[in-house]
């Protein structure tokens, strides 16, 4: 299984990111693929995730609205769409995948994910 995140990198307060997961190794209808983030000092926290199989998708508070999850055009592909980014958005974002579909639960089990990538850093600037 490999899930490989871009996307990362410095921003304004305000601005917009778009990370992608690249996804391979496993049967994707069946999973959920979710993105969460860890900031320095802090908890691991779920951000987002998608039943790949039906797209219904799930937002924790502090993004619902900002930020915006889709199965990608390429196969096996899930993008997290970062916009109005403020500096508490500051974090390494991990893409991360586990098999069933409770995307829900997920999300705010974040440390139950199967699998994850290796992260990529968002710092969002005041």
């Amino acid at each position: 299984v490999q899930l490989a995140e871009s996307g990362g990198g410095l921003v304004q307060s305000g601005g917009s990111l778009r990370l992608s997961c690249a996804a391979s190794g496993f049967a994707f209808d069946e999973y959920v693929i979710g993105w969460f983030r860890q900031a320095p000092g802090k908890e691991r926290e779920g951000v987002s995730c998608i039943t790949s199989r039906d797209g219904k998708a799930y937002y924790v508070d502090s993004v619902r609205g900002r930020f915006t999850i889709s199965n990608g055009n390429t196969k096996n592909t899930v993008y997290l769409q970062l916009n109005n980014l403020k500096p508490e958005d500051t974090a390494v974002y991990y893409c991360a995948a586990e098999y069933g579909s409770n995307c829900e639960w997920q999300n705010r089990n974040p440390d139950e994910y199967d699998y994850k990538g290796q992260g990529t850093q968002v710092t969002v600037s005041s």
